[in-house]
Order: structure tokens, then sequence, then C-alpha cells
């Protein structure tokens, strides 16, 4: 079992792993911005190391001060969270010629599933449904690119091969607007990911987003954990995540699982890791994969009673899984609020500090967070500063825990969506379950 791990992120995902490592007996080393000397899980590791001022291209990117961070205290192995570098397949690549471990798949693996074009083409021939599309980077002749879009039937969508987070699309309606749409997308995919490459895509309208999560090990093995429902979004951005999908049957889950096991096995692919699908008319789309641990893992650890975390670590330490497919069961219902220190109504990130913070309680009821009373939410990263997660013998059950618990919880001194999530919880639309992800743009009229 590897001895000593850097945790090379912040926040409750950091405290997570340092949960995990300590409940396996490895020592831990937090490394930290200026502007997070008072962060939990700094305040528990065994050792920190600060990397740089608040910025984080000067901390948490920077990938020289994470791995001197890993050869100064004699760590064996580094684990990247989600976000910053957690998906950088230089960073995956300098940390294993460094001499550590990285927690996560191979560089390779990461840098395949993170272009969306080689991706795709590589789920294709894994058998794993993919979207119709132009099946690769769209070229100059625009002859040739009408043709497709013809073909395809629009409306259709045109996305940046580098792209991610919803940013580098955009949706074409009639052949008139392809051209430029085409030209736009590839001068805004150059400005913001430095890869000019573009592809087309059947453009769906109504689709859920159901995403399947998978463990592998470097032995062979792979298993699917089932799916998710990340449906509740706003700007391409989760709010409500839910597991197992509602309407989903077990049919339909052996089958697009086994399919994602199966394409696990035909890249190599070591570590946690996950299939993001659009779903619409009972058939799934493959979108891309997230090759790193998810914000939304717990939902699945609820149901499943699988330490994901954990099995990041075993696997990179090179153990084989424990278990198998038909070990795996999957037990009522699981839904995560993502909790934002930002304005319910106008949604800008509202830091500072917080004089008293309490969290819910109750049967079923988790909570992943570092807040904590007197601590002080830094304006320099990502708004999210915990999340509910709340589990029930079945989803009328989870959806009533977590209306206590978002009643239940207190968090003063600055604004937080909790009335958003409280307002979501009450739709009808939500409690019958199945809505698609522009829902609540809809709702919200955005």
């Amino acid at each position: 079992m590897l001895e000593k791990v850097v945790i090379a992120n912040r926040g409750e995902i950091a405290l997570r792993i340092l949960r995990a490592c300590r409940e396996m007996d490895i020592k831990t080393v937090a490394v930290h911005s200026t502007a997070d000397n008072n962060l939990k899980h700094v305040l528990l590791a065994d050792e920190t190391v600060c990397i740089g001022p608040p910025a984080s291209a000067d901390s948490y990117l920077n990938m020289p001060a994470i791995i001197s961070a890993a050869e100064v205290t004699d760590a064996v192995a580094i684990h990247p969270g989600y976000g910053f570098l957690a998906e950088n397949a230089d960073f995956a690549e300098r940390v294993e010629s460094s001499g550590f471990v990285f927690i996560g798949p191979q560089a390779d693996s990461i840098r395949l599933m993170g272009d969306k074009v080689s991706a795709i083409q590589a789920m294709k021939a894994a058998g794993v449904p993919c979207v119709p599309g132009s099946d690769g980077p769209l070229g100059d002749n625009a002859d040739e690119n009408l043709r497709m879009s013809r073909e395809i039937g629009y409306p259709i969508i045109i996305k940046a091969s580098g792209g991610g987070g919803g940013r580098g699309m955009r949706v074409v309606h009639s052949e008139a607007s392809l051209a430029g749409a085409i030209s736009v997308t590839q001068a805004e995919a150059r400005a913001a990911f430095g890869n000019d490459v573009v592809y087309m895509e059947k453009f769906l309208e109504r689709p859920r987003h159901i995403e399947v999560q998978v463990l592998a090990d470097s032995h062979g093995n792979a298993v699917h954990l089932g799916e998710r429902d990340c449906s509740m979004q706003r700007r391409h951005q989760k709010v409500v995540e839910e597991a197992p999908a509602p309407g989903i049957t077990a049919e339909q889950r052996a089958r697009i699982g086994e399919r994602c096991v199966r394409a696990c096995q035909d890249i190599g692919y070591r570590s946690a890791g996950t299939f993001e699908f659009l779903y619409q008319d009972n058939e799934f789309y493959f979108i891309e994969m997230n090759t790193r641990l998810q914000v939304e893992h717990p939902v699945t650890e609820m149901i499943t009673g699988i330490d994901i975390v954990k099995a990041q670590l075993r696997i990179a330490s090179g153990e084989e899984l424990s278990f198998t497919q038909d070990d795996i069961q999957w037990r009522g219902h699981a839904i995560e609020c993502r909790i934002n220190a930002e304005d319910p109504k106008t949604f800008m990130p509202s830091p500072g500090l917080i004089p008293l913070w309490h969290a819910p309680g109750g049967p079923g009821i988790r909570v992943d967070s570092h807040v904590y009373t007197g601590y002080k939410v830094p304006p320099y990263y990502d708004s999210m500063i915990g999340k509910i997660i709340a589990h029930g013998e079945d989803r009328p059950t989870a959806i009533a825990r977590m209306k206590n618990a978002l009643t239940e919880i207190v968090i003063e001194g600055i604004k937080t969506n909790v009335p958003l999530h409280q307002e979501i919880f009450q739709h009808s639309a939500f409690q019958a379950g199945g809505t698609d992800i522009h829902y609540l743009e809809k709702r919200l009229g955005l």
C-alpha cells in the first residue's frame, strides 16, 4: 500500500481524500496556497507544504511546485482530486517520470479521452453508442460539411475537440448558419484551448444527462457501479445529482454498463472514471469520459457501499479489484446537492467569513464539506463549499430527507444557493423525476 500521498487539491475533495487515507493508515501531505492556510485538511494533514500565492496558476496548477513537495516530503504518490490538474495528461506523465505514482489513469488514457474526436472514435470501436456526427474533425471543404449536416439532420451542434465544461460549442439550426458557426467555434476553440479542431454532432433537443461510474485496475479487471442522473444543470454546470437514474431499468443499466466496462478493457484504462451520456427516447449517446474522480461520486458510494476513493488508492498501489461485477448491488436511492457560496438569484460568487456553520444530520444524511465556523471563503477559487447527500430506501424518502437537511443547514455571513435547492425540491417535475438538461434554465427563465 502507498505509504505517503500528496493531496494536490483543496476544499472538500482534499478533505475527502485525506479521510480515506487516514482510514487506510496512509500518511498525507497537504499542498496549499497562501490563501488556504486555514483549510481543514491542511490543519489535519501529517505534513503541509505551501506551493505558492493564491492564484491557481501559481499554486494548484504549478506542476514543478507540487512535484517538489512530493520530493521534499518523501511521498510516493500524488492524488489530483478533481479539477485543477486532475485531467492533465502532461501532469500525470511528469508525476510518473519523476518516480511517483499518479493516482489516476495513465497519461495516454487521459490524452485519448480528453480529445473529444479520438474519444468518440475509441468508443465506437468498443461498441459504445455515440451521437450521430461527423466521426472526425471537420475540414475546410464547405460542400462536404454541408453534406454531412444534411445527412445528420438539423439542428446540429459544432463542438471543440478540446472543449469541456460547456465551452466551445455552438448550435446550428439551418444550413445558412453552418459555415459561420464552424468558423466562430474554431476561433473560440483556438483562443480557449489552443486547439481549433471542431466536429459536428446531432443536437438532441430534450436529453437527460446520464453517466456511468467505472473502476478498472492495472490487471485487466473492470466493473461499473451503475448510473447517475445529472440533468439538473445551469449553464452546463451540475446542480443536483442522483443515483440510480429515475426510469432506467436494470436491463438498460446492465447493457450500457457492460459496454463501458468493455471500453475500459479495450483502451487499457486504470482507476476511477465516468462515461457521460445524453439519454433521449430510451437511447444512450456517449459524449465524453471524465478520467478522474467526479464531484458527485458520493451518491454512487451511498447506494453501492463501495468507497471509490479507497478503490483509487488500492488500484494505484497495484492491487486487483477485490470485487467482481456480480458482487455489486444497488440499495435504495441517493441525491446530492452542491452547496455554493453564491447569490441564489444572480449566481454571483459570495466569498467571505462564515461566523456560524451548522451541518444538517439525521438518518441517511452525509455532508462533505471543508467549512467550519470561523472559516473565510476565499474569492480565488470555485464557489462550491460542500455537498449534502441524502440516502433512503427509495427516491421519495431520499427527497424527504434532503428537504429536512436543506432546512437544517445554517451558513451565516455569506449568500449560498440553498434557497435554490429548496425551490427545486418543491417542483412537481423534479419530484416526478426524469427532467431533461434544459429544465432548470427554462424554470429560471435563463
